[in-house]
């Protein structure tokens, strides 16, 4: 399965969350165009339909099979006849059908839902006869006395499973002339122990049903309308919001879909608030540099950044970036899943995270969030451990970062404290590209150790580790060999002081290229472990 770029810090790990494949699959079978309802949402009903099948089985056997089976003298009775024990059998096994429809992948949702339109019906039916097609319970009290169960599930069956108001409508009209037919067919076949008028007969057992339909349809309207204005309220520029991917401390992040191109996409969704912007002018000023990042981000060409496709602002004040759909694992879900890598697929990788931060430092932008989860390890067209780095969302112009020194709006440290450069808690020590270069020496640590640098028992302890702590060579801590030149420039890459660095991204990338390990990580290996592990 695919798993999409997430460019926030989601809830969960991507390794547990396969998203573009299996959403984008399930959207082009939702027929939410058709429907005009969000997919997610759709989907969300499908799952309900679930849900309301199974409980459906399970009342209707708790009421008469399963006296049956406890007691002798019920078993007896019911079956006698196939009046009694028919319409639970059939209702039964049409509720587990369905339910069992909801589970197969293959079914677009639209289908789904359309077979719950037919077994809203079918489940009316089901009560009208369990309730109604055995004369013999008429003996004392006619069926005109009062509303049947049915009438509890047209309207139960309305507001969970939305559906189009003139489907719902038809739907709901065919439910409530269960009772009435069943009872006709009654009438017509069998000894009847009451007499009734025509007149009656319309009064007392259709005209309630029709009235039920009647408050059904105005539900149907609501629960369709909500939906419709939701779908309406997550359109953001030519593209619509599909469904929710991740969600973090700065944003969120959706599947999206163009609305005129066969394109899928992420959008990351920045809140003003969120990053400090409270006051009107705070979030004007906010506005400007969202926007000066997001051209200074789409002007980057390295195959190995997260491609740019449009951003803006919404009407409720909500920043927005469009970015390309991607198909991997960030490194953190790597190692986290697989164990450290081997030091050549790691150089490989660290490789393809220099040429992106080359470009960007060349560019005078600074990263100052590189982590594992903010870069993407993925297939990429025919090439597969092709990298991406993530989240330009704390880039800053090297002029912007000597006036802002590592405090974001709202004095909140800009990055993550693990892979924090020394300087980036200074005030009075500038921000240039060796500060993304310590970064990258602590995500080379943890490549290959599967262990942070530091790992302090609170984030200030961390912080004050990377001022003053020595680290440990990665060598030390792990069973894996590393040659000593990669031992030594991940040190390097970890000196305190930014001098001690290598200067760019480009020397980090000349001695990897100089580095020699047992064997290379070829593209034949690399393809072998994709087809393996995410195939």
């Amino acid at each position: 399965m695919a798993s999409p770029v997430s460019e926030v810090e989601t809830g969960t790990s991507l390794e547990t969350a396969p998203w573009a494949k299996t959403l984008l699959a399930r959207d082009r079978g939702t027929s939410a165009s058709a429907t005009g309802l969000p997919a997610d949402l759709l989907t969300q009903s499908a799952r309900r339909l679930r849900i309301v099948a199974l409980l459906y089985a399970v009342v209707f056997f708790m009421s008469n099979p399963l006296t049956a089976i406890l007691f002798p003298e019920e078993r007896v009775q019911f079956l006698a006849s196939v009046v009694r024990w028919g319409p639970s059998t059939v209702s039964i096994t049409v509720a587990l059908l369905v339910a069992a429809a909801t589970w197969n992948r293959g079914l677009a949702v639209g289908t789904v839902l359309t077979a719950g339109l037919v077994f809203e019906v079918a489940g009316s039916f089901g009560i009208a006869t369990a309730q109604y097609l055995d004369v013999g319970r008429y003996s004392t009290t006619p069926p005109w006395a009062g509303l049947s169960w049915v009438a509890v599930w047209m309207l139960g069956f309305t507001v969970m499973i939305p559906n189009p108001p003139r489907r719902a409508l038809l739907a709901a009209l065919a439910s409530a002339s269960s009772v009435p037919l069943v009872v006709t067919f009654v009438m017509a076949t069998q000894p009847f122990p009451f007499e009734i008028s025509p007149l009656r007969f319309f009064v007392l057992i259709v005209l309630p049903y029709l009235l039920v339909v009647l408050i059904a349809d105005v539900g149907a309207r609501v629960v369709y309308r909500l939906g419709t204005e939701l779908k309406r309220a997550r359109s953001l520029g030519s593209y619509q919001l599909v469904e929710r991917l991740g969600s973090g401390g700065m944003g969120e992040v959706w599947l999206a879909r163009h609305r005129l191109l066969a394109r899928p996409a992420a959008i990351k969704l920045m809140r003003p608030e969120v990053i400090g912007g409270s006051s009107p002018d705070r979030q004007s000023e906010l506005h400007e540099r969202f926007e000066r990042e997001a051209q200074a981000t789409s002007s980057l060409r390295s195959p190995h950044t997260i491609q740019l496709y449009d951003f803006g602002v919404a009407d409720n004040g909500v920043f927005y970036y469009v970015m390309e759909l991607l198909d991997g694992f960030d490194l953190e879900a790597l190692v986290g899943r697989f164990g450290p890598l081997q030091v050549e697929r790691a150089v490989h990788l660290l490789q393809q995270v220099c040429h992106s931060l080359a470009e960007a430092h060349a560019a005078g932008l600074i990263h100052r969030d590189i982590k594992p989860a903010n870069v993407y390890v993925c297939r990429y067209g025919r090439d597969v451990d092709f990298v991406k780095v993530l989240d330009f969302g704390l880039v800053k112009s090297q002029d912007e970062a000597r006036l802002d020194i590592g405090i974001t709006a709202g004095h909140a440290v800009g990055g993550t404290p693990a892979f924090m450069s020394p300087e980036q808690v200074v005030s009075d020590q500038p921000l240039d590209g060796r500060s993304d270069i310590y970064a990258l020496g602590c995500l080379a640590y943890w490549l290959v150790t599967g262990e942070l640098v530091f790992q302090g028992r609170t984030v200030m302890d961390t912080i004050l580790q990377h001022r003053q702590a020595t680290p440990a060579p990665p060598s030390h801590r792990t069973e894996l060999a590393i040659p000593e030149a990669f031992d030594r420039l991940i040190l390097d890459c970890l000196s305190k002081r930014p001098d001690d660095r290598p200067a760019t991204a480009e020397d980090v990338l000349a001695r990897l290229t100089a580095i020699e390990t047992r064997a290379a990580w070829t593209p034949e290996q690399a393809r072998q472990w994709w087809d393996l592990h995410h195939p």
